[in-house]
């Protein structure tokens, strides 16, 4: 079963990462860089401030405390543990994968970029109930979330599998925490 499985995700990762195209590729290194969403972060940050006034620091402290967990998680537990070399990085499908920004580390599986991404999509979700157009604003972080891990596997460096499990354990870290906060008390309820 679990042989079946991976071979269904190495056929997926190789139709998907052979799907490029030259104009595609600016977009997708663009997409995957960390570096390039700062704006994105300091535009959150500003109005989680401007929402939340006085308490706003509680809720800043969550969105580092969930990054920081998510990515603990895939990078410092998951990926080791499991050990699951990057498509890249597999001598069976070197010469056929497109990894124009080169391959990272050795393994993986979970996504980081995914589990962190979708945290923070999960988490905006979760606090913007009050926000001015809160439902552009939630759909668009799951976009953003979304062609962010895609990225990912574009450019040669997840299977879809790592993909998928990473976003699904941001989204899973991102409401254990909330409720953890919720029921200590640390931050409100909101109501959407």
């Amino acid at each position: 079963m679990i042989t079946t499985l991976q071979d269904w995700d190495t056929a997926l990762f190789l139709w998907l990462n052979s799907q490029h195209h030259p104009y595609v590729d600016k977009i997708m290194i663009f997409f995957t860089a960390t570096f390039v969403w700062i704006p994105l972060y300091v535009l959150l940050g500003g109005i989680m401030i401007a929402s939340y006034q006085g308490k706003a620091w509680r809720y800043l402290l969550l969105v580092g405390l969930i990054i920081l967990c998510s990515d603990q998680f895939a990078s410092g537990l998951v990926k080791p543990l499991i050990a699951r070399p990057r498509p890249c990085h597999n001598p069976e499908l070197q010469t056929r994968v497109f990894a124009p920004i080169g391959c990272g580390g050795l393994y993986g599986f979970i996504s980081s970029h995914a589990a962190n991404t979708f945290a923070l999509a999960t988490y905006v979700w979760l606090i913007s109930a009050g926000w001015y157009s809160r439902r552009v604003l939630r759909m668009s972080m799951f976009i953003w979330a979304a062609v962010v891990s895609y990225s990912r596997i574009y450019l040669g460096v997840h299977y879809p599998a790592d993909v998928f499990l990473g976003a699904l354990s941001g989204v899973s870290i991102a409401l254990g925490c909330w409720h953890v906060a919720l029921r200590l008390r640390w931050i409100d309820a909101v109501t959407s």
